[in-house]
Parts: structure tokens; sequence; C-alpha cells
């Protein structure tokens, strides 16, 4: 009997393979790599926003309501603690994201306010920390697309039969992943633009953000 039942356990052992056992194993570890590079694309991001936004306050005209979305986004986000297990939890997921989305939306417009301030656009260290947030948006999008490829790979696996069985066997579940319908404007690099704006229209002038 006791033979019986060790040939049981090294057959089934042996029937992994054929089972999707391995290929949790690699999925679930290029999840892993992929998320580490998300959040380093997105920590380098919050470390540019204090630079940021110091370099826009010497220009005091600028919008303030601008500013403080900013800072507050950025609060937002690096108040969510982006743990290895936050990926397996939906709800944190979510949160996470979009903290991360309304970060982006702020840093966007921001950009788009610089635009009306020329003495902004000339400072060459404002110049450069916008060269370096465009750089950084789109390795954040990079970042976001691989890891979004790898999740899909892995559910994909966790669904399907026989894998789907491990999964059951081994409590492999799905793994929260970007939405779709938030994918264009959160990983959509703010639009940065060294040309002089067009002369606004005499008596358009007052219409101009203080």
């Amino acid at each position: 009997m006791r033979k019986l039942l060790i040939f049981i356990i090294a057959a089934a052992i042996l029937g992994l393979t054929g089972c999707g056992y391995n290929s949790f194993q690699s999925t679930d570890e290029q999840i892993k790599a992929s998320w580490a590079e998300v959040l380093n694309q997105y920590q380098r991001r919050s470390d540019l926003v204090p630079n940021l936004v110091s370099t826009v306050k010497g220009e005091t005209q600028f919008e303030q309501d601008t500013l403080i979305k900013v800072v507050e986004a950025r609060s937002r986000a690096t108040s969510i603690q982006a743990t290895p297990e936050l990926i397996n939890d939906p709800a944190a997921f979510q949160k996470f994201q979009q903290a991360q989305g309304q970060l982006s939306g702020a840093l966007s417009r921001l950009l788009v306010v610089s635009e009306n301030y020329p003495n902004l656009k000339a400072n060459q260290a404002f110049r450069d920390l916008q060269a370096q947030l465009e750089g950084t948006e789109n390795r954040i999008s990079v970042a976001r697309n691989r890891y979004i490829k790898s999740v899909q790979e892995y559910n994909v696996t966790v669904r399907s039969f026989p894998s789907n069985l491990t999964a059951m066997v081994f409590g492999y579940k799905e793994k929260a992943n970007f939405t779709v319908e938030n994918e264009k404007e959160i990983s959509k690099p703010p639009s940065v633009s060294f040309d002089r704006p067009a002369a606004a229209p005499q008596g358009a002038a007052s219409g101009v953000a203080k």
C-alpha cells in the first residue's frame, strides 16, 4: 500500500510538467521582475517631483493650485506601500494605480501650464527636469506594458485546462493588472514642447493664467 502511495505521488509530481506547474514558476518570476521595474520607474519619477516643484516656485506668478495638486498627488502615490503582496490584492492594486494615474495627470497639467511662462521655459534647470520627466514617463510606459504582458500570460495559465487544476491544488490565483480603460491616460507621457506659443490677440491677455 505504501509503495502504491509513493508511486501515485511520484506520478503526480512528474505529471506536473504537463499541467502548467513549470509555467507558473517561470511566469511568476517574470511578473516579479516586471513589477520591480515598474516600481523602480515610478520611484524615479517621484524623486524628480520635489526638484521640479522647487524650480517652478521660482516663477512667482505660477498657478499655485497646479503646484499644490502635484504635491498632493505625489503624497498620495508615495503613501501606498508597494509591497510584493500588492499585486495579489486587486483592491490595493487599484488604489495604487489610481494614485499613480493622478500624479501623471497633475504633472501633465503642470507642464501644459508652464507653456504660459516664458521665463520658466527659458530656465535651463526646468528644461532639464522636463526632459528627465519625459524620459521617465516613457520608461514607465515600457515597464507597465511588460508587466501587463507577464500578468496576462500568468492569468491565462491559471484559467486554462489542465493548468487550472494545478492552480487549484497549489492555490495559484489570478493577479491584478493595470486596467485597459485607464491604460491610455496613465501611461501617456506628458507632452513637452519648447516652441514659443503664438501671440495672443489683443484683449485676450486677461485670460492668461496668473
